[in-house]
């Protein structure tokens, strides 16, 4: 069996607490995430899901070194990066990218798309100006935009377009694994669909993996390969991405998976009983 890319163990991040009354008293610190521990393998596709709040934004976060980790390891590559140095972390960004949920707010609106993607480029040693023209064409030809988007700015684009310019710089230097943060929850259903294959094909010629990080199950049903499923900062269940999504094993997965739409109106309508049955039947539990 071959090395994971990434393997997260035992990962517990912290935040302080609300402060209590007191002047002095000190805030009482809170477990965001605890006790979490998954692997992606190279050129796997695995998705985090949970509600807002579950911590699968704040484990993403941890993996990024944008959030300090309090108990557990993240290694990738073989190289334990927990407590990775500012320096250490710009080493890495060759190999580990992310794209995250907003793309009008990811780009820099002042620069043209080719100083956008330029820009990661100078971490390629000996990648002079034409050579980075080149690769600027090539990046914008492998997300289904023409050359002539290099010389516009973020402004001049859809959202789908931009996620696609966020998605080409994260391309840009060949990583091995992209964090994606809810890259299309700020999409319609149409442009999902066409960011998600996208992401797919370039999965498969490149041999990317991806950590996926979603509310939305049915994004993920045919996108990943695994899935796991985040509740208050803790995993309630995980396995592939057929076994979740068709036979949810908690009551938690089986809300999220009768919550999430799909295009049948008859069984939309199924869903959405199922999901008032799961959701009172919780709710008697929570009050007892």
């Amino acid at each position: 069996m071959s090395e994971p890319l990434l393997a997260v163990a035992d990962l517990e991040v912290v935040y302080p607490g609300a402060r209590p009354p007191g002047r002095f008293t000190r805030r009482a610190p809170v477990a965001s995430v605890s006790g979490v521990t998954f692997d992606v393998a190279p050129g796997e596709v695995v998705a985090l899901v949970g509600e807002s709040g579950s911590g699968k934004s704040t484990i993403g976060n941890a993996i990024l070194g944008l959030v300090p980790i309090a108990n557990g390891s993240v290694t990738f590559q073989g190289n334990d990066i927990t407590g990775a140095s500012p320096r250490e972390r710009r080493a890495l960004a060759s190999s580990l990218q992310v794209v995250f949920q907003n793309p009008y707010g990811s780009l820099n609106p002042s620069l043209t798309v080719r100083s956008i993607l330029s820009e990661p480029l100078r971490l390629t040693p000996g990648l002079g100006r034409e050579e980075r023209a080149d690769r600027v064409t090539t990046l914008l030809e492998q997300v289904g935009l023409p050359p002539s988007a290099a010389d516009r700015r973020p402004g001049d684009f859809s959202g789908g377009q931009r996620q696609r310019i966020a998605i080409a710089r994260a391309l840009a230097v060949d990583p091995t694994l992209i964090v994606c943060d809810e890259p299309t929850s700020a999409l319609d259903v149409s442009t999902q669909r066409v960011v998600l294959d996208l992401l797919t094909e370039l999965a498969r010629e490149n041999n990317v993996g991806y950590l996926f990080i979603t509310h939305d199950l049915a994004v993920v049903r045919t996108f990943a390969d695994r899935v796991v499923v985040l509740n208050k900062g803790r995993i309630v269940e995980s396995g592939s991405a057929v076994d979740v999504c068709e036979r949810p094993a908690t009551p938690y997965t089986q809300r999220l998976v009768a919550a999430a739409p799909v295009p049948d109106p008859v069984l939309q309508a199924e869903r959405r009983r199922a999901w008032r049955a799961l959701t009172d039947e919780n709710k008697t539990k929570d009050a007892k």
